[in-house]
Parts: structure tokens; sequence; C-alpha cells
């Protein structure tokens, strides 16, 4: 399997002198194509700020990031990655079609490609017959679906997803975890998943990264092998609690927010 992301010695800082913020130290991590690896730690760790490093939205105070042997700026001027914010940022005045082809009106894409597109990446997520509403008009998990399928207007073999469903409803996050895991089946895309959740880690990854808190260190990289099929169903089987039980040991008794227990 081959290397999607590699990280290198990666050091980030906020701040200067004094005031000066150690959020990530000594981040060394592969990240394999066409699995779904999941960030994973205590608010404050450092598990975004690494997401927005990959995604050339940071850059490193030391250390080298690699996105398909490239830098990241390359990568993203590529268009090699679509990301999934934690709010789905939608433009209230686009109707749904018009939100997801909208990176598309900045390529030189006709309107007809542009709709054409936007149809298609709302099959994906199941949104095609709301393609006329407003994002007033559609749920907290419809929004979402609705990002999902704009990150993917190009095409990307990678997906970074920041929390994107720690607003919602248990049920909702049920049906986007499905849906997630549908989408990488169907594409093979890469994604790199954050978040606080140690059941949502277990049940959506192939991998879990535990980072450390204060400042963010990787401290445990972990294969999760759960049999057979993802879906509900799993949730309730023995491996299911063993792999969950496993991560949490790896923070130590008392050493991770309530937040993780999620």
């Amino acid at each position: 399997m081959s290397t999607e992301i590699v990280i290198n010695q990666v050091n980030m800082r906020f701040g200067k002198g004094d005031k000066a913020v150690t959020a990530l130290s000594d981040i060394n991590l592969d990240i394999p194509s066409g699995e779904i690896v999941s960030l994973l730690g205590p608010s404050g760790c450092g598990k975004s700020t690494l997401l927005r490093l990959i995604a050339d939205l940071l850059e490193p105070s030391a250390g080298k990031i690699e996105v398909e042997n490239e830098s990241p700026r390359q990568a993203r001027l590529q268009r090699k990655f679509g990301i999934i914010f934690q709010q789905p940022t939608l433009l209230e005045w686009r109707n749904v079609v018009d939100n997801v082809s909208l990176p598309l009106e900045f390529t030189g894409h006709s309107r007809k490609e542009r709709k054409q597109i936007a149809m298609e990446q709302l099959r994906m997520v199941g949104l095609e017959k709301f393609a006329g509403h407003y994002p007033w008009q559609l749920s907290g998990g419809m929004q979402q679906r609705v990002a999902i399928a704009r990150a993917l207007t190009f095409n990307p073999p990678m997906l970074l997803m920041d929390e994107p469903f720690s607003a919602l409803d248990e049920f909702t996050k049920e049906r986007l975890h499905l849906e997630v895991i549908r989408i990488q089946e169907q594409t093979r895309k890469t994604v790199v998943f954050v978040t606080h959740s140690i059941p949502e880690a277990v049940f959506l990854s192939n991998r879990v990264i535990v980072l450390s808190a204060h400042p963010g260190k990787v401290k445990h990289n972990l294969s999760i092998e759960l049999p057979g099929k993802r879906d509900l169903q799993i949730r309730e089987h023995p491996a299911f609690f063993e792999y969950t039980t496993k991560v949490r040991s790896c923070f130590g008794e008392g050493a991770y927010d309530e937040d993780l227990l999620v």
C-alpha cells in the first residue's frame, strides 16, 4: 500500500517569546493511501491544527509534510484534497446545487458543466432531490452532506474532515458515519478524520492515531480490524468493545477529558 501523507518531525508553535504555545511537538506519521485514519485526542491536543497543516491552512514551525510527494501548498493548488469543517459554511442565498458547484466557478467550468458535476456529487450523498432547496430548508445532517458533496466536486484523492459531526445528534451522526464509509468504499479515497470520540474513531477507521495533550505528540498508532461489514450492528460486536477499551487505555486513568467517552 502506498503512502499518501508523510509527516516528518513537525512542530507547531503559536506566538513568540514567553507567551509562545507549543501545539504540536515532534510529529512523525505516515498515512497510507485508501484508508480512513482518525486523529483522536482530548480538546486542545492539536489534532485540528495537524489537519490544517496538512491542508496548507497553516505552516509548521519546523519539520516537513508531503502530500503525494509534494508540499501541502502544491497539493492544495492541484486540488488533491477536499476539506469538510465542523460547520458546513453554506451560502444561505444559494440553493443546494449552486452551493455544491461554487468551487467550480473559479476554474472556468461552464454553468452546464458545473450543474452536471454538482448533481453527480449530490447523487453520491443521496441529496439529488434537494438540489433546488436552500440551506435553511435542510436539517443539520443534510447540510453536512451538502458540504461533503461540495468537497467532492474536483474528485480529490483525499478528504480532510475536521470533527464534521460534532454538533449533530447521535442518530444523525450514525447515518453520516455510514455515509462516509459508503463513499470511501465506492471511491477508495484517503480520509483523515479528526474526532474526540473514541467510539466514532473505532467505528470509522482503519487506523487510529492517538495524540497526547499539551503539546500534542503521537502517543499510539493503532490498526483497527473489525470483523465483517462496518454497519450499525458491528457496534454490538465484542471486537468493537475490545477496540474502544484498547484505545481508551492509551490515555491512562484520568488522563483524558470526559468528551472522549462520547
